[in-house]
């Protein structure tokens, strides 16, 4: 099991935790370095959400511990909670209020002066690009500017630790863009961040290592190209004109393929070394058996070909 270091932000041990029969989460163990990103990817029912609420003191796990900074987050919850900030899966503004007053209300809980509120609720508006909209009620914000103002928020305390639960959930992908490059410039600003997502993209763009979650265990850890590499080089896929060719075309590419075929109807990916360089070599085969093809391009492996190996389902794949 992973042990603290000077450098570990943050280290779970075995968490365990039951809602029931269910079993949501089944000893996992999480480890962030500080000033680092780690992805917590998976579907819908995977465990994620419960994970990050138990490290936020929001819930307490059945078994295991969880040590943030330093502190146990069951015997010391106050002092990881001065220490963190948290961004939900869903908004959490007041829609009566001005973006202003929204912050400066954050401000306060935190116990700040009425002047310390305003001058840090400022900030985060200037920063966030919302300055323009300050005085305006939330409820006549878009959706990506509310969350912009969620994200703000959970950074009104200067928290050392910053936990993202699927941050651009119901975002077009502009405002997912958007936000994942404000993500990035609070990396660049030494800010450790544990961020769960069922987007692959979003784990492949923003995280330095990325634990893979399914049915409330980890199944893999690593970063993106570790993950990538366990399926083995590069995907050719393409599209055969007749179904009946899809055997002919298996059979004719089979020197060249490196693992287990996909099909799905008239197309078909097959993993292979090396894809760019055996493109011609694809083509050629197939003209040899008289394979119409349709579409044929080489890929690099994605993390939902990653996430099919290692669980054999698909990442957006519910429980």
């Amino acid at each position: 099991m992973p042990r603290r270091t000077r450098s570990d932000a943050i280290v779970a041990e075995n968490l365990q935790k039951s809602f029931g029969d269910v079993r949501a989460l089944d000893g996992i163990d999480i480890t962030v370095k500080e000033g680092t990103v780690v992805g917590l990817l998976g579907p819908n029912g995977a465990g994620k959400t419960t994970a990050v609420r138990i490290l936020t003191t929001l819930l307490s796990p059945d078994a295991g511990r969880a040590i943030v900074l330093g502190h146990d987050v069951t015997k010391e919850p106050d002092i990881v909670r001065a220490s963190i900030g948290l961004t939900g899966q869903f908004t959490a503004v007041d829609d009566n209020l001005t973006g202003t007053e929204f912050l400066w209300m954050v401000g306060r809980l935190y116990h700040m002066s009425t002047a310390q509120a305003r001058k840090r609720g400022a900030e985060l508006l200037e920063r966030f690009g919302l300055a323009d909209a300050a005085h305006r009620t939330v409820k006549t914000y878009s959706g990506g500017m509310q969350r912009r103002l969620d994200l703000a928020a959970s950074l009104v305390n200067h928290p050392q630790i910053l936990f993202l639960d699927e941050p651009t959930t119901g975002l077009d992908p502009q405002s997912r863009v958007d936000l994942w490059e404000e993500i990035r410039g609070l990396v660049r600003e030494g800010t450790t961040l544990l961020l769960t997502t069922q987007y692959l993209e979003e784990a492949d763009q923003l995280a330095d290592r990325i634990n893979v979650v399914d049915h409330g265990q980890i199944v893999a850890e690593g970063t993106s190209a570790q993950l990538k590499r366990k399926i083995g080089g590069d995907h050719l896929d393409l599209v055969v004109g007749r179904k009946v060719d899809v055997q002919r075309a298996l059979e004719a590419l089979a020197p060249l393929v490196s693992g287990e075929p996909q099909l799905n109807g008239q197309s078909l990916s097959l993993p292979i070394v090396d894809g760019a360089g055996k493109l011609a070599d694809a083509v050629r085969l197939l003209d040899k058996v008289k394979v119409k093809i349709v579409d044929i391009d080489v890929r690099t492996p994605t993390l939902d070909d990653v996430f099919m190996a290692l669980t054999g389902h698909a990442a957006e794949e519910g429980e």
